[in-house]
């Protein structure tokens, strides 16, 4: 017996209802694409355009054929709830949305649908497009997110990308065909959709601490960051003025969010000030509303007031604002010397970086997160090495750093020739040979080869443990290299003892013994 489109759309009214809700939250009226699409679906649903090929009570699975310019096919697999189609629109066709107008029209009445979603279109994109203005990019920003943020509810994390990607590209559509406003506009609607985002989590308590709202930052950072480095290399235009101004505030506004994101709304802040906003009238006035500002947020202040001082190049209330350092703000400061030592400012950075030094070991070892330790003493060491510090300060550096930080230590060590605490630091902080050699292990030998014979005793010892024939090869090709190194120092009578001592020691162990005796150490 063979079904019929009210026989489907009665069995599957869940799917087919939350489709077209999907479908809505997608499409705005205020786009003349999105409105076009909606108009052509509606076209082949009341002119009898879709045909039901096949449908299979058994797989659920719906086959509808549709009178278009050619003929499509689209699929609807009910069980695994997906829709697709097949012309080349890789996103929501009108094909789609005229099947689900088509299921829809059973249980709803698709004109009342269609006079709702019209209704709430209040201004053309295309027309705001037209007018040139600060004013008339935010309304068409607003435009799009009033409806993107309709509700007064927290956003399910994982549908973020998705929506704030639809909302980018109903956008994208109106950018200027001039070439010098592209990136500018596309800035201004990263940070205008950043901020709406930022506003909603922090109004309806969204986590903002998750990898799927993270994903997203961290993609909308690259972009405007890309953005930004383009403005910068090039000319301003004077009609672009008031544009900045509108940054401006945006980017202001986001750092004085109450709460959430910290440390992304900051770099954010920062990455506009320091390769934006250059001028010194409009540094000044930033820095004075700043210092006006008894805004409950979550970001330390006195970290963004640094940032000012050191572009105005203003000594003296940096070294007061530094002295507010804090195991809390130690990063953010950190921060802020970074962009120092990129803006060429040397004197600036290292007064804070020193003033870090006695944090670091508390922020690393307790602080910072498991996952971020490695990498973040690679950042750590890469700055200090551009500032000149005491020995005692090098050696309170590498303490912060722990076992997080050997390869910056090792360096450290082999370039004032301390080798035999580079020997104690790899004992202390076991690894592998090879790691070893990739640390500077050849230098060692080539500079005191006697240093490196307990190193050698230390590897060998732990092959031997591992009680395996592979484990005993491995352990007999760290004794040639200890020999090597031996010979090196003139004690290869000390190296034959200690071979025969091994010998004894581990008498029972045949596989060890037969190893040893084929590889001819103590041969001449």
């Amino acid at each position: 017996m063979s079904s019929s489109f009210s026989d489907v759309a009665h069995s599957h009214k869940d799917f087919i209802e939350k489709t077209l809700q999907r479908f809505e939250e997608q499409l705005h009226p205020s786009a003349n694409e999105d409105a076009e699409l909606v108009t052509r679906a509606m076209f082949s649903v009341r002119n009898q355009a879709i045909k039901l090929r096949t449908y299979s009570a058994f797989t659920q699975i719906l086959v509808c054929q549709i009178q278009d310019v050619r003929t499509t096919d689209v699929t609807i697999s009910f069980t695994q709830q997906q829709i697709s189609c097949t012309c080349p629109q890789k996103k929501l066709c009108r094909h789609q949305l005229a099947v689900i107008f088509k299921l829809s029209q059973y249980f709803i009445s698709l004109q009342d649908w269609l006079t709702s979603w019209r209704a709430k279109k209040t201004v053309q994109l295309s027309t705001l497009a037209s007018e040139r203005s600060p004013e008339s990019w935010q309304r068409m920003a607003d435009e799009v997110l009033n409806y993107t943020f309709k509700e007064q509810r927290p956003i399910d994390s994982f549908l973020i990308s998705s929506l704030l990607e639809n909302a980018r590209l109903k956008l994208q559509r109106q950018r200027p065909f001039e070439q010098e406003w592209q990136q500018l506009f596309d800035l201004y609607m990263e940070i205008a959709c950043m901020k709406r985002l930022l506003q909603h989590a922090v109004k309806t308590g969204m986590s903002m601490d998750n990898n799927y709202f993270n994903y997203y930052l961290d993609n909308a950072f690259i972009r405007m960051e890309r953005a930004i480095d383009i403005i910068s290399r090039t000319t301003k235009l004077f009609a672009a003025e008031p544009f900045f101004d509108a940054l401006q505030l945006i980017t202001r506004d986001i750092l004085l969010l109450e709460k959430g994101a910290t440390h992304f709304r900051l770099a954010l802040y920062l990455q506009f000030w320091t390769k934006l906003f250059t001028e010194k009238k409009r540094l000044t006035a930033e820095l004075s509303i700043l210092e006006k500002t008894n805004a409950p947020i979550d970001i330390d202040l006195n970290v963004v007031k640094a940032l000012f001082y050191i572009l105005l190049r203003t000594i003296t209330p940096l070294e007061r604002t530094i002295q507010e350092m804090s195991l809390e703000n130690v990063e953010s400061f950190i921060d802020v010397a970074q962009q120092s030592l990129e803006k060429g400012y040397l004197a600036e950075a290292t007064l804070i970086l020193k003033k870090a030094l006695p944090f670091l070991q508390t922020f690393i070892q307790e602080q910072l997160l498991p996952i971020r330790r490695q990498k973040y003493t690679r950042k750590l060491d890469v700055l200090y090495e551009q500032i000149d510090l005491t020995e005692a300060e090098e050696l309170t550096l590498y303490a912060a750093f722990g076992k997080f930080g050997i390869e910056a230590f090792s360096d450290y060590l082999l370039r004032h020739a301390r080798y035999n605490e580079w020997v104690a630091l790899h004992q202390l902080y076991p690894t592998s040979i090879a790691y070893l050699e990739q640390s500077g292990l050849k230098e060692v030998v080539a500079h005191a080869p006697e240093a490196a014979l307990p190193l050698y005793h230390f590897y060998a010892m732990d092959e031997i443990n591992q009680k395996s024939r592979q484990n005993y090869k491995q352990a007999v090709r760290i004794w040639r290299s200890m020999k090597s190194a031996a010979k090196k120092a003139g004690k290869l009578d000390y190296f034959e003892n200690y071979i025969d001592a091994v010998q004894q020691q581990f008498k029972r162990l045949r596989a060890l013994q037969e190893e040893i005796i084929k590889s001819n150490l103590i041969a001449s």
